[in-house]
């Protein structure tokens, strides 16, 4: 049978008020009393019923998470860091796919109920400002990404022009100069690979380098493939950079799978640099440098944003910009 306060305050010899403060860590218990209650729960097994707790409040528990690719380590690890999040304020996280496309985000921004989550968190690519209008759900949303909406919902998403430009100025400060681009969406400007691309470009102006519009990949997705086919593509074309920034760290991975198959070594040859940190670039033949957005960050204030929501705090919306940082790997240090 279910352990209950009841049991718990028996065999701690308290009241079943005295078990609900240790529970709900609240601050007016004395450490002698918070240890004889825990010693209890430990000995019986004790699990708060989060579900009641949350049912007293007239909530779900639930927050929703939908991103546009679960199978992007980058989208995973965020899903992964939104999970622990949550679980601190005791929360659970319902998982969606949209796959970036606007019907499926639109389905999942409008197809909720209050009734059955209690907020969400949506990293759109493709959804416009007249969906997010017709939103009829109530429940609190945040959003993450690049798009920029006029409308009373918390946005969170790092400097993408920034985090590009200090991936260039790397990459300037070793000496290269025939810098690529790889992961150009000309069809797309308002992602995050077009803020990318224009922080590549800046930095070179900046260093009065000449930008080299052959030294352009573009790409039509983001996958490892993509890079390899990017980096081959300006390659057979007779464009040989000296570094190569790209996108994301998948789209990285593969250019440099096409340098090692072309004879060209990496960082001597050809210098790489990543964009999300994903654990996959830490663990390499040749180890990749990369931007590292801080996803714990991004993924406490989505949630922490929720809660506030959800707790009535005014101040809305705000615009919340996590760090990132360049992390110096062996794709442009070499080993030492």
């Amino acid at each position: 049978m279910r352990v209950s306060l009841k049991d718990v305050a028996q065999r701690a010899g308290v009241s079943i008020k005295t078990v609900s403060n240790v529970v709900n860590n609240y601050q007016h218990v004395t450490p002698a009393m918070r240890a004889r209650v825990q010693q209890a729960i430990d000995e019986l097994g004790y699990r708060p019923n989060l579900t009641a707790r949350h049912l007293r409040k007239g909530r779900t528990g639930i927050i929703a998470l939908a991103l546009p690719e679960l199978g992007n380590p980058y989208f995973a690890e965020l899903a992964g860091a939104v999970v622990d999040a949550a679980a601190r304020h005791d929360y659970t996280v319902l998982l969606d796919h949209t796959g970036g496309l606007r019907e499926r985000e639109i389905l999942v921004s409008q197809g909720f109920s209050a009734r059955v989550i209690d907020g969400l968190i949506l990293s759109p690519i493709e959804l416009e400002t007249e969906d997010l209008r017709a939103r009829s759900d109530d429940a609190p949303l945040v959003l993450l990404g690049e798009r920029r909406y006029d409308l009373p919902h918390d946005h969170i998403a790092i400097d993408n022009i920034a985090g590009a430009r200090a991936a260039v100025r790397h990459l300037l400060d070793l000496g290269r100069r025939r810098i690529a681009f790889l992961g150009a969406r000309r069809d797309r400007t308002h992602q995050p690979a077009h803020l990318r691309q224009l922080g590549w470009q800046a930095e070179l102006a900046a260093s009065g380098v000449a930008e080299e519009a052959s030294l352009i990949g573009p790409t039509q997705g983001w996958e490892r493939s993509d890079g390899a086919g990017a980096m081959a593509a300006l390659l057979d074309a007779g464009q040989r950079p000296d570094a190569v920034f790209a996108y994301n760290d998948l789209i990285a991975i593969g250019a440099m799978r096409v340098l090692f198959e072309r004879g060209l070594r990496v960082p001597e040859d050809v210098a790489v640099v990543g964009f999300d940190d994903i654990t996959e670039g830490r663990f390499g033949a040749v180890t990749l440098t990369t931007i590292a957005p801080d996803k714990q960050a991004i993924a406490r204030l989505a949630v922490e944003s929720i809660i506030a929501s959800l707790a009535g705090e005014e101040n809305r919306p705000r615009q919340l910009q996590p760090e990132f940082a360049l992390v110096a790997r062996e794709s442009t240090l070499g080993r030492r």
